[in-house]
């Protein structure tokens, strides 16, 4: 498009020439044909002179925008300059930070590997002395019970020409052995009569055994076992009287009773510790009965505040043989929030989502059904992975009757978080008073486990005890030869 000033400029060149046309031929006398000449001479002229004026000024600003070309990429190759120096100095920082990294790494990784030769022999050293301290702690019982034996075979009668009767004299005595002190074998009619009398006099003893966390051994649940004395304060195991109870129908009063001490207990150890809980057995014949099922009931609906710490256990058959009763009853608890744990399990073929859909949140298996390699290679899944199957459906595996160091080194390779057994400690029996829930240990502590208790004055004897040191000391012994391999 023409600039303004360029047409501007033309017309005046075209003014300036007619002007000099006209006043040849008005004042100077020309006439029309050369004053008209002399216009257009004019016009030429100027014509040119614009021209080359114009081209000249056009040459000035090229030159000018060359020089300022030039200037912008000297500037330019300047600052590519500075920029390829700044990337050369990080360049050769991040060089030498991966060399520094480098000799860092190596010199950590030579610690680590110095510590972990000094983490086994001091793993081989603590094997050294727990394997002599057990020897140790093995020769003086040992010794008592050969001094014992030998005690024994100078009270016996001189041996016969009889074989019979010399098989009759030594059995004897393991024929009425107790399974428990004070205990002596009963009839199924005087077991009867003792369950009558106990449940209607209340001499049904609870006593408590701890679940505790793998590896660490801290008391996280406690199970309430049943016990009951006769009228000579002889101790009755539950697997003696429980079939008993059920067939006499007296099984509902025992649960109640049962549920209304775990409560009471329950309440105490919640003073100490807000995250304990208490699991409380509950029989079949309980949960299928109405009457029964609706006293038991109400007295939950009353204490529903400790349904996160209450926690109903059942048997597995229990939970396979379920009807239209007991399942109700059952949904009736969960909807209540009470949780529900399985043990005595036989079989590990479960359903796992069927059981927590149904409120279970913990299952009890017995330490030697997981690491039977016979058992588990007819199961679905393997032991080793039931921790995890079950732990994604919110479910709990506890590892029960624990009774040595091994079995605990072999469940941590199956990713097991709890355990209970003797190894850790035997049922307790409560104080008479109820003044210690745990039996004189506080909750987080193993009680001992090679404390007797007295039951010849017809009263629990309390407990109070320490951690036990030795069981402990082996646990971190074996432990540490785990970790020293088998070198």
């Amino acid at each position: 498009m023409i600039r303004i000033s360029t047409i501007f400029i033309a017309i005046c060149m075209v003014l300036v020439a007619a002007s000099l046309g006209l006043v040849l031929y008005s004042a100077a006398g020309l006439s029309g044909t050369e004053s008209a000449i002399v216009a257009l001479t004019a016009l030429t002229f100027l014509i040119l002179y614009n021209a080359v004026s114009m081209r000249l000024r056009d040459r000035t600003d090229v030159g000018a925008q060359i020089t300022d070309l030039s200037r912008g990429t000297a500037d330019l190759a300047r600052q590519v300059a500075e920029f390829g120096r700044r990337l050369a100095a990080v360049e050769g920082r991040v060089t030498s930070a991966n060399s520094t990294g480098a000799d860092r790494i190596q010199a950590v990784t030579g610690e680590i590997n110095e510590l972990g030769v000094l983490v086994k022999r001091l793993a081989a050293s603590v094997a050294g002395h727990d394997e002599l301290l057990s020897s140790t702690l093995l020769a003086a019982p040992s010794t008592a019970a050969n001094r014992a034996d030998n005690e024994g075979q100078r009270e016996l009668p001189p041996a016969s020409n009889d074989a019979g009767g010399v098989l009759t004299a030594i059995s004897a005595p393991v024929a009425t052995a107790p399974s428990l002190p004070g205990q002596t074998a009963l009839s199924q009619a005087q077991i009867l009569t003792a369950v009558k009398n106990a449940v209607e006099e209340s001499r049904l003893d609870l006593y408590l055994q701890p679940t505790v966390t793998l590896p660490q051994r801290k008391v996280r649940f406690y199970e309430a076992v049943t016990r009951l004395r006769d009228d000579r304060d002889q101790i009755i195991a539950a697997d003696d009287f429980v079939g008993i109870a059920e067939a006499a129908g007296l099984i509902g009063r025992i649960d109640h009773m049962v549920m209304l001490r775990c409560v009471q207990v329950l309440r105490r150890l919640m003073v100490r510790n807000k995250e304990v809980g208490v699991f409380c057995n509950v029989a079949q014949a309980t949960l299928g009965n109405p009457a029964t099922f609706a006293q038991c009931l109400d007295f939950l609906e009353a204490n529903r505040a400790l349904a996160s710490s209450l926690v109903l256990e059942f048997k597995q058959s229990t939970f396979g043989n379920l009807g239209p009763t007991e399942t109700e009853h059952l949904a009736a608890l969960a909807q209540r929030g009470f949780r529900f744990s399985i043990d005595h399990v036989t079989d590990l073929r479960i359903e796992p989502r069927d059981l927590a859909d149904r409120g279970v949140r913990f299952i009890k298996v017995p330490a030697a059904l997981l690491l039977d390699q016979r058992r588990s290679s007819t199961s679905d899944i393997h032991p080793s992975d039931l921790s995890d199957l079950l732990g994604r459906y919110g479910i709990d595996l506890i590892a029960e009757r624990i009774e040595g160091e091994r079995a605990v080194v072999d469940l941590l390779d199956f990713d097991v978080r709890f355990g209970q057994g003797f190894l850790f400690a035997p049922p307790r029996p409560l104080r008479p008073e109820g003044a210690s829930a745990t039996g004189g240990t506080t909750p987080g502590k193993i009680p001992d486990t090679h404390q007797d208790s007295s039951h010849g004055s017809g009263k629990a004897a309390s407990i109070d005890g320490p951690a036990i040191d030795s069981s402990r000391t082996s646990g971190i012994a074996a432990l540490a030869r785990r970790a020293a391999g088998p070198g």
